[in-house]
């Protein structure tokens, strides 16, 4: 892998290589961009099948976050570390602490939360060495848990996509697919009860699946047998990729708007999705509300101001659809045209601005 040219390619900024012999820490921290802020993405701890691997996963997660937190409206950029090893067996105090002097070290570049493989109790622990942590423990100042205003996001979204397909934005009497009932899933099917909708689950977990049957009178189905039901909007809160070759063919619903990272397979299918006529809500936009949440940690943490720029999803939901009309593309691509014009709006605004003081040096000269 020839970094430098990858870096250069896709417009990476920085790649931070971290080791402590004592305490085995292997990190990597990648900036992809820091024109809107500061980068902000989380620590992923996993046991890659090689050292490049775990550079790559680095450098694409980071340029994700510049997106995710573009398209949010957030003063942030992209950033994002990964730590080669087992989650489950590698952690210690030494290492979280002597990542957090490296954190500490980039003098608020980076901005760190948990992700894969990471907890709570790890970032307070990095927060030990370093202020440049979000998603710490309440106690420190934090948000808590992120998964509720994640699930909030994704409703507003969601009615913003309906809006969309069907002339209003109401959810009552609506027939949704919900395809995994975790911790964020079943506060939207919260939301979506309360609204009126009626509900299809799956999970592998029957009792997930068994707490929704008996809190919304929703109706169970196989794993297998989510894509090809009757209704209105399909909501992947699952695994990713699930819109692909073998689904497609088989979605009904008007509507794709759910919480799960990476749905789309590979690109082409949001083009197919697209020429089907269906309305889908970006992965990244939708589910923003959880980098929202603890970005608010920053300021000093207020749940009021946080949950209404999580509201704000809907807008920006919207605004993709609205670009794609105007464009002509489908949504996914919508999405990243939304981060770009945000981007490049300010990077041509500062450079304007560095120009009129240089101008205004050489008139004093």
């Amino acid at each position: 892998m020839e970094i430098f040219s990858y870096m250069e390619k896709y417009d990476y900024e920085q790649l931070v290589f971290c080791q402590d012999k004592q305490s085995g820490l292997k990190a990597i921290i990648a900036i992809h961009d820091t024109t809107l802020g500061p980068a902000l993405g989380g620590t992923r701890m996993w046991t890659y099948a090689s050292e490049e691997d775990a550079i790559e996963d680095a450098l694409r997660l980071a340029k994700g976050m510049t997106y995710k937190n573009a398209a949010a409206g957030l003063n942030l950029g992209g950033g994002k570390t990964v730590i080669i090893g087992d989650p489950r067996k590698d952690k210690n105090e030494e290492l979280f602490r002597a990542f957090g002097r490296y954190i500490q070290g980039l003098n608020g570049r980076y901005i760190t939360a948990e992700d894969v493989g990471t907890t709570v109790a790890d970032m307070d622990l990095i927060h030990e060495e370093t202020d440049f942590v979000t998603g710490i423990s309440p106690a420190f100042g934090s948000s808590g848990n992120p998964s509720p205003v994640t699930a909030f996001g994704v409703y507003r979204g969601m009615k913003a996509a309906a809006k969309e397909a069907f002339g209003s934005d109401s959810l009552e009497g609506k027939i949704i697919a919900v395809q995994g009932v975790g911790n964020v899933a079943y506060t939207l099917c919260k939301y979506l009860h309360e609204e009126g909708a009626n509900l299809i689950v799956t999970d592998i977990n029957k009792e997930a699946v068994d707490r929704a049957v008996r809190d919304f009178g929703a109706k169970a189905v196989d794993p297998n047998d989510i894509y090809g039901v009757d209704c209105d909007i399909y909501a992947p809160c699952a695994l990713g990729a699930t819109v692909n070759d073998d689904t497609i063919p088989q979605l009904k619903a008007k509507v794709i708007a759910g919480s799960a990272n990476n749905q789309l397979k590979e690109p082409r299918h949001g083009d197919t999705i697209h020429e089907l006529g269906i309305v889908y809500a970006p992965d990244y936009v939708i589910n923003a509300g959880g980098v929202i949440n603890v970005a608010d940690e920053l300021y000093g943490y207020n749940q009021d101001r946080a949950l209404k720029k999580v509201e704000s999803i809907y807008d920006t939901i919207s605004k993709v659809i609205e670009i794609a009309k105007r464009d002509g593309i489908p949504t996914y691509q919508a999405a990243d045209r939304l981060a770009e014009e945000r981007i490049e709006r300010m990077r041509n605004s500062r450079s304007q601005f560095l120009q009129n003081g240089h101008h205004i040096l050489s008139r004093r000269k």
